[in-house]
């Protein structure tokens, strides 16, 4: 019982933390680069986390992981419209400099965060099965995994570990050390530095127009 106890808390808290947060970030987000009121998206997610918690107290690890990576998507499919949404918000609408900055930074933070949850919820099965043993086929190959010093034998990554890799795509487009092994987190790792890319533009061509 407590070995299943660490591993859902391993799993649970620190995804509802994160989520909230970048459900916070969203609701921060001024309504020019959102489509309706800019709390939406942190109202669905306090929704969902209701029978998430639900799931949690009851040890359910099949509706756990289904509904986290629903709210994931859902969180995906928020930046991305967000991101469009400032694209054209660039040509149409004109908003204040200051205003874009602060709506591409916040958008950029929770493409960070958006895509750690993806890489953290997804490696191997996921945290549940990563520290139960219940390993599925390893999607990325960390550092620690290609040594042969015994003090890392034990190593499992956390979710530092893949917000490490989130950052580094975010920043350098690339996950920089770590091996990317699955085709699913090939195309995740893709749309993770394109959406970057964007955001990164967009604040670029808002610069050279004010120049």
């Amino acid at each position: 019982m407590g070995d299943r106890r660490q591993s859902s808390e391993l799993r649970i808290w620190p995804f509802m933390i994160v989520v909230l947060f970048v459900g916070v970030l969203y609701s921060a987000v001024s309504e020019t680069v959102t489509i309706g009121p800019s709390w939406t998206t942190l109202a669905i997610i306090v929704g969902f986390l209701i029978p998430f918690s639900i799931a949690v107290v009851r040890k359910h690890h099949g509706w756990i992981r289904r509904i986290a990576l629903t709210l994931i998507f859902l969180l995906t499919v928020a930046l991305i419209s967000n991101v469009a949404s400032l694209v054209l918000a660039l040509f149409r609408h004109q908003p204040h400099a200051k205003v874009l900055f602060y709506d591409a930074v916040l958008l950029w933070v929770a493409n960070v965060f958006v895509f750690a949850l993806w890489y953290w919820s997804i490696d191997q099965g996921g945290a549940y099965r990563r520290y139960r043993h219940r390993l599925q086929p390893m999607d990325f190959l960390f550092p620690q995994m290609t040594t042969d010093e015994e003090v890392w034998h034990d190593w499992k990554p956390s979710f530092v570990d893949y917000l490490f890799v989130a950052f580094n795509t975010n920043t350098a487009f690339s996950p920089t050390d770590t091996l990317i092994m699955s085709r699913r987190v090939k195309v995740l790792v893709m749309t993770q530095a394109a959406v970057s890319l964007v955001i990164v533009a967009v604040l670029a061509a808002r610069a050279i127009s004010t120049v």
